[in-house]
């Protein structure tokens, strides 16, 4: 059986020998390099295996003092190719990927002399379980990204990481590993945590990192460094399963078949054999690569390393301007958090302004004091601080933005005020300055509408928390010319943030999908649908949140203005729900603890036709369906792929459901509701 991968990017295993001070004999270094920078990291494949097979046994046959394996620059290994698993065939292929990846690593935990992992950068995956396969362990407190992130993309750990981990750390840290990490939106541990949790055996600093592995490895091999690891306890394990099991249940109802085959091989990991425990990794393996939810993993794995990256429809960077000062209109928490953020990645000057001086105080001490905190937490260092206090100042006189490139607003979500803001500003701003707004759901085109140069207007929506959220929606008014939208999206770029051109349209794209989808949830409780039931009806999705819950998260007066601003637009699609303003209005929160309020329950004023969970479901689902192909026909965004990019993005939709279209293809509702589907077959589903 061929197990060739045509695509595959190479990952060779150099081997050397190296003379070690103190050891009789040389030691065998093999080194991982796919002959690419860190931009492409290195992984494995069939031949990238073969090839780590062949330097093991060169390796062996030279008999040295040790063997250690270590990555090419900044990178050691991000495990599995997985481009090539919609390659596989059948069931059997999967299976040998599984067992020839097994192997090889054994080779490593099997053998008779002392092996090392010096781990030097990102070791994610299949990377990992090489480095758990070794004796010992060398980190370097540089490494950018440790996981084991398999759960997220609809596969387990098929390369020994559900046997060998809970063996190592314990249960407890590696079920958060294995299974809670990737669900909280793909957590990567830092070195020193990976320390702290065991997983190595030392931690050293980046610079000389590999002069300083060797000689602690030699100091192992010669006996003058001990390692010790505590022993594990089995006493808790059944108890720490049965609690994760539980939260699976209630978090994702069933969803996600990889959390449960994961959970199952930590508990086969307590009792059981090496080679029955990866036997069992093999057939778990074999199982998921088949699945609707891998396919769709793999879809939404794309979409943001790739397609985040190079944004559809951006237009020439090399129109983009300088932007050497950043003026910020308001100086309330979205305008300080924004503050943070162009200061901290555009080490630019920062100004905020507001309407009095006790409102610029507090906005630039929120700034203030969310840097004493990181300094405090030893995530940012003093020289830093001292800079970044420099960069962001406040002032009541908006003439400071004279100097300002870019000016972005986060003041009263009124268009009224916006405008008058604009207009203010634009008789101080230097003409090519770039004037952006954070609205949410108001028009860009007629905010800019009345402005001597529309054309430098641009809609640059964050999503809360600022910090946090990686998406940034990027509108294109009527008049917005090409290189203020470049400018934007250089801007978008140095804030770490993966920006989508929206066309200017009614809440963009996530607060219109959202707003449809809870706005159909809501309907159902209108019509006199308990909340507890609305509110379950949406669990099989295994979305991050129940609606109710997010509905809390955004505000139920926030919920009911966006709405309203639909409804203007859309009033055929988009309700005005009369209980949603009475909830705003009382304040009230509508969960508590994870149960309905029932002091907000007594609010409502409901109709006699409740529905059941499934018609809720299948309302909310319909609406979407509906929302969906209504924006693609419009040109909101450029393809159904960025409507998943910014779900995934923006409202944290998990990596199994692909966003949302390939969820709605593989269910029958984009068919039925549009008579047609978002993606052609095998796009993000089994082909056929």
């Amino acid at each position: 059986m061929s197990l060739a991968a045509p695509n595959e990017v190479v990952t060779r295993a150099l081997l050397r020998q190296v003379n070690v001070p103190g050891l009789e004999r040389p030691a065998a270094l093999i080194t991982l390099d796919n002959g690419f920078d860190h931009t492409k990291p290195n992984t494995f494949g069939p031949a990238g295996l073969a090839s780590l097979d062949e330097a093991i046994s060169a390796a062996l046959a030279a008999d040295p003092a040790f063997i250690a394996v270590t990555g090419k620059p900044y990178i050691f290994c991000v495990g599995a190719d997985i481009t090539g698993l919609p390659l596989l065939a059948d069931r059997a292929q999967a299976l040998e990927i599984g067992r020839l990846g097994h192997r090889v690593f054994a080779r490593l935990k099997d053998s008779g002399i002392p092996t090392f992992a010096f781990v030097n950068g990102a070791a994610m995956g299949g990377g990992l379980e090489l480095a758990l396969h070794c004796h010992y362990r060398t980190l370097s407190a540089g490494a950018t990204a440790l996981a084991l992130p398999e759960v997220s993309l609809g596969l387990i750990p098929g390369w020994g990481g559900t046997q060998l981990l809970p063996n190592l750390i314990g249960i407890p840290a590696a079920t958060q590993v294995i299974i809670q990490n990737p669900l909280m939106q793909n957590k990567m541990l830092k070195p020193k945590q990976a320390a702290e949790l065991g997983i190595a055996d030392v931690l050293l600093e980046p610079a000389d990192f590999l002069e300083r592995s060797l000689d602690w490895a030699a100091g192992v091999v010669r006996g003058e460094v001990t390692v010790t690891r505590p022993e594990v306890d089995k006493d808790m394990w059944a108890g720490v399963l049965y609690f994760a099991r539980q939260t699976l249940d209630q978090r994702l109802h069933g969803a996600v078949p990889a959390a449960y085959r994961a959970l199952d091989l930590l508990e086969t990991a307590k009792d059981a054999d090496f080679a029955t425990g990866t036997a069992a990794e093999d057939e778990a393996l074999a199982d998921l690569v088949f699945s609707e939810e891998l396919r769709s993993g793999l879809y939404a794995f794309d979409l943001v390393q790739r397609r985040a990256k190079r944004p559809a429809g951006a237009p020439d960077k090399g129109l983009a301007r300088p932007v050497t000062k950043v003026g910020i209109v308001g100086a309330g928490l979205m305008a300080s958090q924004l503050a943070l953020l162009f200061a901290r990645r555009l080490q630019v000057p920062v100004v905020l302004t507001d309407l009095d001086q006790a409102r610029v105080d507090k906005g630039v001490g929120y700034v203030h004091a969310q840097i004493e905190k990181a300094v405090s937490k030893g995530r940012m260092d003093k020289r830093t601080a001292a800079k970044l206090y420099g960069l962001v100042s406040g002032s009541i006189d908006k003439s400071a933005f004279a100097d300002a490139d870019f000016v972005i607003e986060a003041v009263f979500e009124d268009l009224t005020v916006k405008k008058q803001v604009w207009a203010e500003l634009e008789k101080i701003v230097k003409p090519e300055a770039v004037l952006a707004t954070n609205t949410s759901s108001l028009s860009v085109t007629a905010m800019a509408e009345e402005l001597a140069h529309p054309e430098r207007v641009v809609g640059f929506h964050f999503f809360n928390p600022v910090a946090v959220l990686p998406l940034l929606e990027i509108v294109r008014g009527e008049r917005t010319d090409d290189a203020t939208l470049a400018t934007a999206f250089a801007v978008g770029k140095q804030l770490k943030k993966s920006c989508v051109l929206v066309k200017d349209a009614p809440a963009f794209v996530v607060n219109r999908l959202l707003t449809r989808f809870l706005g159909a949830v809501f309907a159902a409780v209108d019509a006199g649908t308990p909340l507890e039931v609305a509110n379950r009806a949406l669990d099989p999705l295994g979305l991050p949140m129940r609606p109710l819950a997010l509905l809390q998260l955004v505000g139920p007066a926030v919920a009911y203005h966006v709405g309203g601003t639909l409804h203007a637009e859309f009033p055929d699609r988009f309700g005005v729900s009369e209980n949603l303003k009475r909830i705003a209005d009382s304040g009230q929160p509508i969960v508590v603890d994870d149960e309905i309020n029932a002091e907000v329950a007594k609010l409502l004023v409901v109709g006699d036709q409740p529905l059941t969970e499934e018609q809720v479901r299948t309302n909310a689902l319909d609406a979407l369906a509906q929302e969906i192909r209504l924006m693609l026909d419009e040109g909101v965004v450029a393809e159904a792929q960025d409507i998943d990019l910014c779900l995934i993005l923006g409202a944290g939709w998990p990596f199994h459901l692909g966003g949302v279209t390939p969820y709605l293809d593989r269910t029958g509702t984009s068919e039925r509701v549009t008579g047609q589907r978002f993606l052609p077959p095998g796009a993000a589903s089994l082909a056929g």
